[in-house]
């Protein structure tokens, strides 16, 4: 969205600390948060965090055509510049103008968040939406202020339904986030272990996640799963939708697809998965609350597909990888696993690795994972990580513990010769693509 300097005066705290005399000020302009991307006429906002900031890249940015900039330091002038902004803090300021854009636009929003699932629930709502509505979304996983901010920014005027991702690491995130962007409707996915090691308690996970109706229009709605700790930590008067795994009926998950009834109509996805259909459930109500033909929700959700590491299939000679290490949490482990064991035929592979930011209970949690995986049989279990090793050293099923993802890797395709699945899960700081990466790698040599 292109702004003119008197919009930016009506809708920020701001003082205009220099302005060249040949500057109109009804002239126009896009804001950039980065150098390596900024145009000829464009106007720059420096972030500060706190391993960057900005700041330093002023003059770079003006030596790049930029045609004024913002600032939280009085000192920093570069009359180069035809205007210079100062505010007293970038990201309140890039914060309140992806509002002002909000409120402009006035489009549908609705705001997602979740302890797991929650992006891929963000990819169906999208599917889905996009058969009736001009649909826009958080790109990527990018459901921080500084991804809030970027969905707005790059958001159509057009614009009818824009869908946010909120994602949170502490208390007071998803208030923020819920703030900027005055959702109609909210949704949780579910309530769950990760971030634990943050903050504490799944009873403080549910509070936080809660957060997402602090600003939802009273005259909206809330949709989420019907499970006691959220309703228990829910404080919304308004309209409000809970949602059941056990409401699907006719559940049929083959390799590649996944049908199921719901309150009397068949759906189908193109992928496999319990937990899918959960999601599904959620976004069958969102479409239907919004008006959305029965038709075009089964459209959309049979056009939805997952992204990256999100069951993602590769295939190098005989062996074939599913690769879902996006990211990890006990409960997205045990219902991959679930699914995974329970369409591919034996002799089968798991991959497994590091489960983050699960607190002081870190290791239980791996090793109820080797546990959940004794009830099975004819698995090889390959382990990476310290935490992972626990899987392997409480299950009943053949293991062997990896310091890291090249020795995993070279034992795959040193000892792995017979046609096989392979399951990639973990945490995405374990970075488990290296592995597929290396294996090819080792194909070509």
């Amino acid at each position: 969205m292109r702004f003119s300097l008197k919009e930016i005066a009506e809708c920020l705290d701001c003082e205009v600390l220099y302005k060249d005399a040949s500057f109109e000020e009804n002239t126009l302009f896009e804001i950039s948060t980065d150098t390596r991307k900024i145009k000829k006429g464009d106007v720059y906002l420096p972030l500060r965090g706190e391993n960057f900031d900005g700041h330093n890249f002023i003059d770079k940015a003006v030596s790049g055509g930029a045609l004024g900039y913002f600032t939280q330091d009085r000192h920093k002038i570069n009359k180069d510049a035809k205007f210079i902004i100062y505010i007293k803090n970038s990201l309140v300021a890039y914060l309140e103008l992806a509002k002002y854009i909000r409120n402009k636009i006035n489009p549908y929003v609705i705001a997602l968040t979740g302890s797991c699932g929650k992006t891929t629930t963000k990819e169906m709502l999208y599917s889905v939406f996009s058969t009736q509505f001009k649909t826009h979304k958080t790109e990527l996983n990018h459901n921080n202020e500084i991804g809030l901010c970027q969905t707005m920014f790059n958001m159509p005027s057009d614009t009818e339904v824009c869908i946010i991702e909120m994602g949170m690491r502490s208390l007071g995130e998803i208030e923020l986030l819920s703030n900027y962007s005055n959702p109609d409707m909210g949704i949780i996915s579910n309530i769950g272990s990760a971030h634990l090691e943050r903050l504490g308690t799944l009873k403080n996970i549910a509070i936080a996640k809660c957060e997402i109706t602090k600003n939802l229009k009273k005259e909206g709605v809330f949709i989420g799963v019907d499970c006691p700790r959220l309703k228990e930590n829910l404080n919304y008067d308004g309209n409000k939708i809970f949602t059941s795994y056990d409401d699907a009926k006719n559940i049929e998950i083959s390799i590649d697809k996944t049908t199921f009834e719901y309150k009397g109509e068949k759906y189908e996805l193109n992928q496999a998965g319990e937990y899918n259909v959960s999601n599904a459930i959620l976004v069958i109500e969102a479409a239907l609350y919004k008006g959305i033909s029965k038709e075009n929700i089964k459209k959309g959700l049979l056009n939805y597909k997952s992204i990256e590491k999100r069951w993602e299939k590769t295939t190098i000679k005989n062996l074939t990888f599913i690769n879902d290490s996006y990211n990890a949490n006990p409960e997205s482990m045990n219902a991959v696993l679930k699914t995974f064991l329970s369409i591919y035929q034996r002799p089968i592979v798991l991959v497994l690795g590091d489960m983050g930011e699960l607190g002081k209970d870190e290791i239980m949690y791996h090793k109820q994972i080797g546990e959940f995986l004794s009830n099975y049989s004819g698995i090889k279990l390959l382990t990476v990580g310290n935490l992972a090793r626990h899987i392997a050293r409480n299950t009943t099923v053949e293991s062997i513990e990896f310091e890291n993802n090249e020795e995993c890797a070279k034992y795959i395709n040193q000892t792995i010769k017979e046609p096989c699945v392979i399951l990639l899960k973990a945490s995405r700081f374990m970075k488990f693509e290296q592995i597929i990466e290396m294996v090819k790698n080792y194909d070509n040599d």
